[in-house]
């Protein structure tokens, strides 16, 4: 499954990510040790307060803007599918923030000429408002969840519900299902989402568990124990429409948590903080 977003290329450099979850650039994928991203080291100050904060600029600064950002990163990164979704004003004079792709964030100046990769904190309200527009930008439908394509597990009352997109081949999945095993009275659905270009081997042991007869069980065992089922007929699969849903979605790593009221979490957390997400992130 080849990426072509703007992560594939500059996520080393981003001091968002942190080191929970496999991605198609290798690191990529905001493997949150808690609930998504990492605090950076330094913030960003001089706030202006008199400009409205994410209010999209004027037509005529936003083409400006949005065409020089997008040629010169096809330029520096040899991608020729980048797209400027949006572009916004932020609390600081003369730095806008750019919307690249679906839902990846980047902060220029008006001539696109200069790029900031990280996360903008407001010191005095001790929040991050890049992690706050990713999350309002990647949320999902999840009434539209193809839920008949995923593993479906249901432990205690089954009343708290979750998605999560997970690779057969991903250690960080591996990890997050010890602790989604220790969670009661939740139904887990999960996506088979195997990541070809970091595992090559994937997609087969994707539908090799989905082909068994009882394909949580074979899951469970490969991912907690390292026990693959034996080898059965390839059946009728929905692995190749499950990546294609990620990328559709914008999920281009594993593992990533769905909740019912869309918010999604790209990386894996422990069990306390799991608990404390599922609680406040149902319907």
């Amino acid at each position: 499954m080849k990426k072509t977003y703007l992560s594939q290329y500059i996520a080393p450099l981003m001091v968002l990510l942190t080191i929970t979850a496999c991605n198609s650039s290798n690191v990529k994928n905001n493997e949150a040790s808690a609930a998504s991203t990492a605090t950076p080291a330094s913030a960003v100050s001089s706030a202006t307060k008199s400009i409205d904060v994410n209010k999209p600029v004027d037509e005529e600064t936003s083409k400006r803007i949005s065409q020089n950002l997008a040629e010169r990163m096809r330029k520096a990164f040899n991608d020729n599918e980048i797209t400027i979704k949006e572009v916004n004003y932020t609390p600081i004079k003369g730095l806008y923030e750019a919307v690249v792709g679906r839902n990846k964030i980047v902060y220029t100046d008006e001539n696109g000429q200069y790029m900031l990769v990280g996360n903008m904190l407001d010191i005095d309200n001790k929040a991050s408002l890049t992690e706050k527009r990713m999350n309002e930008l990647s949320k999902i439908d999840f009434s539209q969840l193809p839920l008949d394509k995923a593993i479906k597990v249901t432990r205690g009352d089954g009343k708290r519900v979750l998605a999560v997109f997970s690779d057969p081949d991903c250690p960080y999945c591996k990890r997050m299902e010890g602790e989604l095993a220790k969670l009661e009275n939740v139904t887990i659905y999960t996506f088979l989402m195997p990541i070809p270009s970091l595992h090559p081997d994937a997609q087969k042991k994707a539908v090799q568990i989905w082909c068994q007869p009882k394909p949580a069980e074979a899951w469970n065992n490969w991912m907690r124990k390292g026990k693959m089922p034996p080898a059965v007929k390839e059946c009728t699969n929905p692995i190749a429409d499950i990546m294609e849903l990620g990328n559709k979605l914008g999920i281009d790593g594993t593992p990533t948590l769905a909740f019912p009221n869309g918010k999604i979490i790209p990386g894996g957390m422990p069990k306390e903080a799991l608990e404390a997400e599922l609680d406040k992130n149902q319907k």
